[in-house]
């Protein structure tokens, strides 16, 4: 089970926090840093200092860190138009020798598209549809060749599809509650399947669902990554768990429920219970950026039982 941080900087991180947590993350053995792409504060937080971007971010990251892998749950497809989202991530891989992961979606919240002037459209799905096809047929495209896509919503003519990725292919990462719509995109374009804040039952369900489409379209269900991303909230004792659930303005027992929440031992066993279904990785969703004790209490007792 590779176990990856990923933070949510839009609650309030500067890009020095979130630098020291990824350096954290190389020097404790986890497998990768990523983050959310948002640009607005979500529930009673005031996100102070304000946003950061999450491919520039990743940039300045992928240049101060050697070993871990980089990318974004989910960067939204409203805020960035496919053919500069292919060269901006293409480069970042350049920059980071290798190591990025593109996590793609629709884009759902409406208040930070109005906060920052961005289109918010209806038709958001058939836009990420579209972005997938782009983005990764330029990649995709022989150096020398140009790509051309004619859609309902992008229209690319003679493109020389340029810069290449340092990776022979980027991992494309898809994930989402839906049962019919994300599980036939999943199967078309991605290489990871990722299963947002749910239970293992719902999981298990839609890793079904996905691993089905894959099928149908001709491709190994057991070619793709299922995995899940979670909130974390782990201490030596109950004391220590309900003091870092406060922290983060939760309650223990619903994060219990919903999360990875407990002593070492709790939380590995429920791990095991994820691993049971097929899911391969998990994103522990750090909210306290501060408490570094907390990251190494988990690679000390919970990532070492794992491996």
């Amino acid at each position: 089970m590779d176990l990856r941080i990923f933070t949510e900087p839009q609650q309030g991180a500067t890009y020095d926090t979130l630098l020291t947590v990824a350096k954290a993350t190389e020097d404790l053995g986890f497998d990768a840093f990523f983050r959310s792409d948002h640009y607005v504060s979500m529930g009673s937080g005031d996100g102070l200092p304000g946003p950061t971007d999450a491919w520039i971010t990743l940039a300045g990251l992928a240049r101060e860190t050697k070993r871990i892998r980089l990318g974004t749950l989910m960067t939204a497809a409203t805020f960035r138009l496919p053919g500069v989202l292919a060269i901006q991530v293409a480069q970042v891989d350049q920059m980071s020798g290798g190591r990025v992961e593109l996590g793609l979606g629709a884009g759902w919240f409406e208040q930070e598209h109005q906060a920052y002037g961005i289109p918010f459209p209806k038709e958001k799905f058939a836009r990420l549809e579209e972005q997938l096809a782009i983005v990764t047929g330029l990649w995709e495209t022989k150096p020398g060749d140009t790509f051309d896509f004619h859609g309902t919503h992008y229209d690319l003519t003679d493109s020389p599809a340029l810069p290449k990725p340092a990776q022979a292919k980027i991992p494309v990462l898809i994930g989402g509650h839906g049962a019919s719509r994300t599980p036939r995109l999943t199967a078309q374009y991605a290489d990871e399947f990722n299963m947002p804040f749910a239970s293992i039952e719902d999981s298990e369900q839609q890793f079904g669902r996905v691993r089905a489409a894959v099928e149908a379209a001709g491709r190994k269900a057991d070619d793709l990554t299922y995995s899940n991303a979670l909130v974390v909230c782990v201490g030596k004792d109950d004391q220590e768990v309900a003091r870092r659930a406060a922290v983060i303005g939760r309650e223990v027992d619903e994060l219990k429920a919903n999360g990875l929440a407990g002593t070492p031992a709790e939380v590995v066993e429920r791990i095991g219970r994820y691993a049971e279904i097929g899911s391969r990785r998990l994103y522990l969703q750090v909210l306290d950026l501060a408490d570094l004790d907390h990251l190494e209490l988990i690679s000390a007792q919970v990532q070492a039982q794992l491996s």
